[in-house]
C-alpha cells in the first residue's frame, strides 16, 4: 500500500472515529450527567448523529462521494455550534439565550479551563470532521 493510500485510510478512521467519540460524548453528559439539552444542542446532535452512519458507510467503501453529504452537515453544524458558543460567552446575546425554551441556551453545565463548553466541543469536533474532509478531498484528487 502507497503512502497516500496509507494517509487516506487514516484521515477516514480518524473522521469516522470524531463522529464516534462526539455521539458518545454527548449521550454520556445527557444519560449519564443527566444534562438536559437545550434546543440549539438538539440541532447540533441532529446534525452530528447521522454522521456516524454516513462517515462509517464512507470509510467502508472508501467514498468520497457518500461522504459528500457529512460535509454539508458539518458545516452547518459548525455554525450552529459558534452561535450558541456566542450565546454562552457573549454578554450581548445572553438574553437571546435565555429565551431558547425550557432549558435555557445560554446555561453552561461545563466551562472547562473558562471556555471550554459542549457547543465548543461540538463545534471542535465539526472543524476536526471539516478540516480531515478538506485533507481527503485534496489527497484523492493527487
Amino acid at each position: 500500500m502507497n503512502k497516500d493510500k496509507q494517509k487516506q485510510e487514516w484521515i477516514w478512521l480518524f473522521m469516522w472515529g470524531v463522529t464516534i467519540v462526539s455521539t458518545l460524548g454527548s449521550l454520556f453528559y445527557s444519560e449519564i450527567l443527566h444534562f438536559v439539552p437545550c434546543e440549539l444542542c438538539w440541532v447540533q446532535r441532529i446534525l452530528m448523529y447521522p454522521l456516524v452512519i454516513i462517515y462509517g458507510v464512507a470509510t467502508m467503501q472508501r467514498n468520497l462521494s457518500i461522504a459528500l453529504p457529512g460535509l454539508i452537515l458539518s458545516i452547518i453544524g459548525v455554525c450552529v455550534s459558534t452561535y450558541h458558543y456566542l450565546i454562552q460567552k457573549l454578554p450581548a446575546l445572553q438574553e437571546a439565550g435565555a429565551s431558547c425554551g425550557d432549558v435555557p441556551c445560554n446555561l453552561q453545565y461545563t466551562n472547562y479551563l473558562g471556555f471550554i463548553t459542549i457547543p465548543f466541543l461540538a463545534g471542535l469536533a465539526f472543524l476536526l470532521i471539516i478540516g480531515s474532509h478538506i485533507i481527503l478531498i485534496r489527497s484523492v484528487r493527487r
